[in-house]
C-alpha cells in the first residue's frame, strides 16, 4: 500500500520544502485563473440561452448584457487588488468579514465561497464534457462517468502537490488563450473580408435542431435580468487569487496583483470577443452543440482547428476545477484553525497540500455531477449566488478595514472598495430574485444551513476545551494512583494471550481472564486446558446461549464495577498482527467487535497487546507444544 501510495503521489516532502513550492505569475495564472478564464466558455451561452426564449431578435441584446458584466468585472477587479495588499496573508472574503464585519458574516462568506468551490469543480468538469460531446456526440451518454473520471484525475494531480499541479496544468490554460485568440481574430477576419457568417451559422443550428419551436416570451426587464445574471458566470473565480496570495513567490503581494490584472484583462478580451462572433454571426444556443463550438465551426469549418479549439475548451473547462482544488483546502484549512470545520482539514499532507481538503472537494463535486446528470445548465442557477454574495461581503468589510487605519490615501480606497460593494450588492439582488425559482432558492437555503453546522462545529470543540481544561491547583501538585482491574477475553491459549496477561498482571493485581463460549462442551475443554497450563489467573466460562460474545463480556465488567466501584477496568485484548494485509480478512475480526462496543463506555478502558506473527515455518515451530485442538482454536479467532 505504501509502495502504492508513493507511487501515485511522489514521495514526501519536508515543511522546510514549502517554499520550493510557491508559484511564479505565469504558473499562478494558470493555477488561480483557470477558472475565471474558462468561464467564457459558457458565460456567452448562457446570456444567449435566456435571450433566445424572446425571439431570436432579442440575441443582440448579449452585447450590452456583456459590456455591463465587463465593466463589474472592472470594478470587482480594482476592488480585490486592494484586498490582497491590505491581507498579504490571503483567506479572501472569508478573513476579511470576519475580521471587519464580525464573526457571522465571516462565516456567511466563508459558506458561500465553499458551496461556491464545490459548484465551480461540478460545473466547469460537466462544461468541459459537454465541449467534447459537441465533437463527439456518440458518447454523449457517457457524460456523467467521463466527468467523474476526470474530477478523480484533477483530486489526484491536486494530492501530488502545489508546484506539481501547476505544471501540469499551466500549458492546457495558455493553449486555451491562444486558441480562443486565434478563434476571435479568424472570426472577426471573416467578417471583415464579407461573406456570410451568419448565414452559415442559421443553417448548421438547424441542422443540429436548433430551430425548432417553442414558446416566445415576451422581452420584458426580468428576461434582460435574468440574462445578466446567467452571464455572471463569467465573475467566478475572480476572488481566488486573493485567497491564495501565500502561494506566490515573493514579493507575494505584488506578485499576486500583477497575476490578478492580466487574468482580468484576457478575461474581458475573450469574453467579449466571443460575445461579439455569437451576435454577428447569427448563432443561436441549442441542446447539441456548445456556443462556442457553433463559432468555431463558422470560423474555421470542420478542418483541424476546430477540434483544436474543442479540445483546448474542453481542457480549460475540466481543469478550471483546479482553481478550486487550489483555494478549497486553503479556506478549509483557515476556518478548521478558527475551530468551525473538523481540524484534520488544518493539517497538511505528506505531499505539502491540505490532503483532506482535497479529497472531501473531490467527493462532493463528483455527487453532484452524479445528482444532476453532468448536465451544466441544470448546475448554473445555483453558481452566482454564493460568489456575489462573498464578494459583497468582502468588498464591504475592507470600506470598514480602510475606515479603521490612518493611511493617507484610505478614503481614495474605501470610495473603491464601496464602489464594489454596491456594484456586487445590487448583482445579488438581481441574481438571487430572476434565478430563485430556477433553483437559487437551494443556495439561499443551504448557505445558512452551513453556517448553522459550523457554528456547531466550533460550540462542540469549545465545550470540549471547557471540560478538559485544569488547573494545577485542582491537581494538588502530584498524580494520583489509579486503582483498575484487568480484565482479558480468551479465545484460545497461545502466545498473543501470554503476552497479554504478562501486560495485564504489570497493569493490576486483579486479573480475570474470561473464556465466552457458545458450547458447554467447549467450555469444559477450554477450562482443563487452563488448569494444564498452570496459570496463577483465575479463568471464568460463561456460557453465551445467543451465540453473543459481547453481550457476556459487558456484563461481566459490569459485575466487576459493582464489585469495586471506584476503580477503573481496562480490557486487554490479546491480537496477533499477520504479515500481509490481506491476511487479515481471513481471521476473526472479534478484538475490533470488542473495542467498537466498549469505546463509548463511560470508565472502561481497552487496550491491545499486539503479537507479529513472523511467517509459518516460524510458527509451526515456536508451537510444537501444544495440541491440535489449541492450534485449531487459534487459527478460527
Amino acid at each position: 500500500m505504501t509502495n502504492m501510495r508513493r507511487f501515485l503521489l511522489g514521495p514526501p516532502l519536508k515543511s522546510k520544502e514549502a517554499k520550493h513550492q510557491r508559484l511564479t505569475k505565469p504558473k499562478a495564472l494558470a493555477v488561480f485563473s483557470s477558472d475565471a478564464l474558462s468561464s467564457v466558455a459558457y458565460a456567452t451561452e448562457e446570456i444567449l440561452l435566456v435571450l433566445v426564449a424572446a425571439g431570436t431578435g432579442a440575441l443582440w441584446l448579449s452585447l450590452p448584457i456583456t459590456v455591463s458584466i465587463i465593466a463589474l468585472l472592472g470594478i470587482v477587479a480594482l476592488s480585490y487588488r486592494q484586498t490582497i495588499h491590505a491581507y498579504p496573508s490571503g483567506g479572501g472574503s472569508y478573513i476579511v468579514a470576519k475580521d471587519n464585519l464580525g464573526v457571522m458574516p465571516g462565516l456567511v462568506a466563508g459558506s458561500a465561497l465553499l458551496v461556491d468551490y464545490v459548484l465551480t469543480v461540478s460545473v466547469s468538469t460537466a462544461a468541459g464534457v459537454a465541449a467534447i460531446t459537441s465533437a463527439f456526440p456518440v458518447i454523449g451518454h457517457h457524460r456523467v462517468l467521463i466527468a467523474l473520471i476526470f474530477i478523480g484525475l484533477i483530486t489526484l494531480a491536486n494530492l501530488r502537490g502545489v508546484r506539481e499541479s501547476a505544471n501540469l496544468f499551466a500549458a492546457p490554460t495558455y493553449f486555451f488563450i491562444g486558441s480562443i485568440a486565434l478563434v476571435i481574430l479568424a472570426g472577426l477576419g471573416r467578417w471583415f473580408l464579407g461573406g456570410n457568417p451568419a448565414e452559415a451559422a442559421a443553417s448548421a443550428a438547424a441542422a443540429a435542431g436548433g430551430e425548432g419551436g417553442g414558446v416566445v416570451v415576451p422581452l420584458t426587464m426580468f428576461v434582460v435580468l435574468r440574462a445578466f445574471a446567467s452571464g455572471c458566470a463569467a465573475m467566478t473565480g475572480v476572488e481566488a487569487i486573493s485567497n491564495g496570495v501565500p502561494a506566490f513567490k515573493e514579493p507575494e503581494s505584488h506578485n499576486a496583483a500583477a497575476t490578478l490584472t492580466w487574468m482580468a484583462i484576457i478575461l474581458a478580451t475573450m469574453f467579449a470577443g466571443l460575445s461579439l462572433l455569437a451576435v454577428v454571426f447569427g448563432i443561436r444556443p441549442t441542446g447539441e452543440e456548445t456556443v462556442v463550438s457553433q463559432i468555431a465551426r463558422v470560423a474555421f469549418g470542420h478542418g483541424v482547428l476546430y477540434y483544436v479549439v474543442q479540445v483546448s475548451t474542453a481542457l480549460i473547462l475540466v481543469l478550471a476545477a483546479n482553481t478550486s482544488f487550489a483555494d478549497f483546502p486553503r479556506l478549509a484549512s483557515l476556518m478548521a484553525r478558527d475551530g468551525f470545520l473538523p481540524r484534520q482539514l488544518a493539517n497538511r499532507g505528506d505531499r505539502l497540500v491540505f490532503s483532506n481538503g482535497i479529497i472531501i472537494l473531490g467527493v462532493l463535486s463528483g455527487l453532484l455531477v452524479a445528482l444532476f446528470g453532468g448536465r451544466t445548465h441544470a448546475m448554473i442557477p445555483l453558481y452566482a449566488v454564493g460568489v456575489f454574495l462573498s464578494f459583497t461581503l468582502s468588498q464591504s468589510g475592507m470600506v470598514r478595514h480602510w475606515l479603521k487605519t490612518n493611511e493617507p490615501a484610505r478614503l481614495l480606497h474605501a470610495a473603491v472598495n464601496g464602489l464594489g460593494a454596491t456594484a456586487t450588492g445590487i448583482v445579488l439582488l438581481v441574481i438571487a430574485g430572476s434565478k430563485f425559482i430556477y433553483g437559487a432558492w437551494a443556495v439561499v437555503i443551504l448557505i445558512p444551513l452551513l453556517v448553522w453546522m459550523l457554528t456547531r462545529v466550533r460550540a462542540h470543540y469549545d465545550d470540549v476545551a471547557e471540560e478538559l481544561f485544569i488547573t494545577p491547583e485542582e491537581l494538588g501538585g502530584s498524580l494520583p494512583i489509579i486503582e483498575h482491574d484487568a480484565v482479558v477475553p480468551v479465545a484460545s491459549i497461545n502466545r498473543a494471550l501470554v503476552d497479554a496477561l504478562q501486560y495485564a498482571k504489570s497493569l493490576s493485581s486483579r486479573v480475570y481472564a474470561i473464556h465466552v463460549t457458545i458450547d458447554p462442551k467447549d467450555g469444559e475443554r477450554m477450562k482443563r486446558e487452563w488448569e494444564r497450563w498452570g496459570f496463577d489467573i483465575p479463568l471464568t466460562i460463561i456460557y453465551s446461549p445467543y451465540r453473543s460474545l459481547i453481550r457476556p463480556l459487558v456484563e461481566f465488567i459490569d459485575r466487576i464495577e459493582r464489585r469495586h466501584p471506584k476503580a477503573l477496568v481496562t480490557v486487554v485484548l490479546p491480537e496477533f498482527v499477520p504479515r500481509r494485509w490481506w491476511h487479515v480478512l481471513l481471521h476473526n475480526q472479534a478484538a475490533l467487535s470488542i473495542k467498537t462496543a466498549l469505546l463509548f463506555r463511560k470508565g472502561t478502558i481497552v487496550t491491545s497487546v499486539p503479537y507479529h506473527l513472523h511467517g509459518a515455518n516460524h510458527e509451526a515451530a515456536r508451537h510444537a507444544a501444544s495440541d491440535h485442538a489449541a492450534h485449531h482454536e487459534a487459527a478460527r479467532h
